[in-house]
């Protein structure tokens, strides 16, 4: 959905009190930083490996962990596909060519559906990533 800049899409996927950390936004907020993000990079894709997924034990929430990176759609990293299994593996790949981000969702299942109750983001500069 980011890909299509389906900012509607996106928000549906979420709870009517969501909030994205660190800015503290609330939905007008995240609908408003997703239309400049998606208006600054205009065609783009995003590149990332399989998330790290955690169930509490009642199953009805989750937290997931997943480094990701914003990429100008014509822009190509040769293999990275075959890495999407092996998160430090995807990381050692990418990590010196480009802009990486981690993004943290805390998910609660509402009326059957998972909706994102909570997110992060927060940039990725150096050899710290934890990918847990």
């Amino acid at each position: 959905m980011a890909e299509d800049h389906d900012i509607a899409g996106i928000l549906a996927l979420t709870t009517e009190d969501v909030r994205a950390m660190p800015m503290d936004l609330d939905r007008r907020g995240i609908k408003g930083v997703l239309w400049r993000t998606f208006k600054y990079y205009g065609p783009m894709k995003i590149l990332y490996p399989r998330p790290n997924i955690e169930l509490n034990e009642a199953g009805n929430q989750a937290s997931a962990r997943v480094p990701f990176l914003i990429v100008k759609k014509e822009q190509t990293f040769p293999g990275l596909d075959q890495l999407r299994d092996d998160p430090l593996a995807w990381l050692e790949a990418i990590g010196d060519n480009a802009d990486l981000y981690k993004l943290s969702l805390t998910i609660i299942k509402q009326d059957g559906d998972w909706r994102v109750q909570r997110t992060l983001i927060e940039r990725f500069t150096g050899m710290g990533f934890d990918t847990e």
